[in-house]
């Protein structure tokens, strides 16, 4: 591929990132998308098969992100140190407030039943790998897929309020829930 495909497909990528964790993996069109990486709808298929392929990679990418932020947690800590600390961050008003960044799966989960099957295969190999190393041990794994649950329902919950008191007791309570 050359350098100049490969940049103008890194374009498209992040124009759909974007737009992914703003409005989920089944709203913005190819149209969208092209418009907002400045360029035009004729040259998608020159990048990619299919809307379907390009959310497909873009989730994967994301979801990606989210375990090389949490595999930058100390290992040495107990599982319960690393969640608490996991937590601190991924329930904070910035994570909260970051609309064009963070996680995927608040815009993403509604969404998921009516997407081909391979996004759920991602999201199932993405908790085993999350859950995996926010713990010591097997029988620990149960609390951490528990805790992920509860993060990722509580940031849901306070991205759809938008800031303001309610939303910020939702991320404190979530919050305190893991910690």
């Amino acid at each position: 591929m050359s350098e100049k495909k490969a940049q103008t497909r890194e374009r498209i990528l992040q124009a759909a990132a974007s737009a992914m964790l703003q409005r989920g993996p089944q709203e913005p069109g190819v149209a969208d998308v092209m418009s907002a990486a400045g360029l035009t709808v004729g040259g998608f298929y020159a990048h990619f098969a299919s809307k379907d392929a390009l959310m497909l990679e873009v989730f994967e990418q994301l979801l990606r992100r989210r375990r090389d932020l949490m595999a930058l947690l100390d290992s040495s800590l107990p599982g319960e140190e690393r969640r608490t600390l996991a937590a601190s961050f991924y329930l904070s008003r910035k994570h909260r407030d970051a609309t064009h960044s963070g996680c995927p799966l608040p815009s993403s989960l509604g969404a998921l039943p009516q997407l081909p099957e391979t996004y759920r295969t991602l999201l199932a190999e993405h908790l085993e790998v999350l859950s995996a190393e926010m713990c010591d041990s097997p029988e620990e794994a149960d609390k951490a897929l528990a805790d992920l649950a509860l993060m990722v329902g509580g940031l849901a919950l306070a991205r759809a309020l938008g800031a303001g008191d309610l939303s910020d007791r939702i991320l404190r309570a979530a919050k305190s829930a893991v910690i």
